[in-house]
């Protein structure tokens, strides 16, 4: 499948590294349907920089963790961009707490954000997938569903948990739909980390260097465009999680 006049659907892609994927496909010729959920998330300015490109671009404030809200965005991208392509389940949350410290409610937010919003948005895309014949979907998940960090328990099952989802949904959806999954390292610091924070994610990796937004999105045209890759978590993180 090639980018040039597909259209993606990305969660989550009004900031960071959602809308580097979003405004790097609109540049190669893709139409770009994303969600944002906080009212001050930069969305407009992320739509501009897409419609720049010539391309079409629908934004919907969603709440992916609402099943009426997300099969209700599907339907209005395909109403206004005439299809879905590719759907990059991107949206997520990031939780710090100890294990004997998190609440019943910081582990929901944490599946429910990052697990239970990739299942919904998927079962809502797939069967407009299967329908035209072709589709792929793409889960982005993270290391901790490889490693143990410290304090994020919530955060490490809901991403282990979306790495069981993506090859349980490439076994039931093929051949039609594609699934695959992108573990990144560290490829984009707060602006305000500090210089001990830095100086630990380059001596983290083999590569001695952060990674960029840029290496998940030629990753994810990667995944998009070969018709042969399913079922798999792809790792771009600079040889972090062998260290």
């Amino acid at each position: 499948m090639k980018l040039e006049n597909s259209v993606i659907l990305i969660t989550g892609a009004a900031m960071r590294v959602g809308r580097e994927m979003a405004i790097y496909f609109a540049s190669k010729g893709a139409n770009i349907a994303f969600s944002y959920y906080e009212a001050d998330e930069p969305w407009e300015k992320t739509r501009s920089e897409i419609e720049a490109f010539g391309v079409k671009c629908f934004v919907k404030k969603v709440e992916i963790r609402n099943g009426v809200e997300v099969k209700a965005f599907v339907k209005e991208t395909i109403e206004n961009l005439g299809k879905i392509d590719v759907l990059i389940n991107n949206a997520s949350v990031w939780l710090k707490t100890p294990f004997l410290k998190i609440s019943e409610e910081e582990w929901d937010l944490s599946l429910d954000v990052n697990l239970k919003g990739p299942f919904l948005c998927s079962q809502a895309v797939a069967p407009f997938m299967l329908e035209q014949g072709q589709g792929v979907i793409i889960n982005i998940t993270d290391l901790s569903a490889f490693q143990v960090w410290n304090d994020y328990a919530h955060h490490a099952a809901s991403k282990a948990g979306l790495v069981a989802l993506t090859k349980s949904l490439a076994f039931e959806l093929a051949p039609t739909i594609r699934v695959n999954a992108i573990a990144p390292g560290t490829v984009l610091l707060p602006p305000n980390a500090p210089p001990a924070k830095v100086e630990w994610a380059i001596e983290n990796s083999l590569l001695k260097r952060v990674g960029s937004p840029q290496d998940v999105a030629d990753l994810a045209e990667f995944l998009i465009e070969n018709d042969f890759a399913t079922g798999s978590v792809y790792f771009i993180d600079g040889g972090r999680s062998l260290v």
